[in-house]
């Protein structure tokens, strides 16, 4: 009797980060786009504050995951902030920066 056993590829590092890449500069520019409505975009930041966090700490796993996705909740929850590109800036602290990769 065999038995069918999944085994789970390796993360292609170079595709993730050129997926990270292009996901996090869409969601910065989604999190700009407030600008585009001056009064009631940043009533529209307090919806995406929560979202951006919650985005941010799937998408870069671990602690420093969830320090930028605090970091985003803080950045879109503060008026006049959105100018930040908290997703892109994270992207370069994870493929980048960090040591060990």
């Amino acid at each position: 009797m065999t038995e069918n056993v999944k085994v789970s590829q390796p993360r292609d590092f170079a595709s993730n980060k050129t997926r990270d890449l292009i996901l996090s500069i869409i969601l910065d520019l989604f999190g700009y786009a407030t600008y585009a409505i001056p009064v009631l975009g940043e009533f529209g930041d307090i919806i995406w504050a929560p979202i951006a966090g919650y985005l941010m700490t799937r998408i870069y796993k671990g602690y420093a995951g969830k320090i930028g996705g605090i970091f985003a909740f803080i950045e879109e929850a503060i008026p006049f902030t959105d100018f930040i590109p908290s997703f892109t800036i994270m992207w370069a602290y994870t493929y980048l920066f960090k040591k060990g990769k």
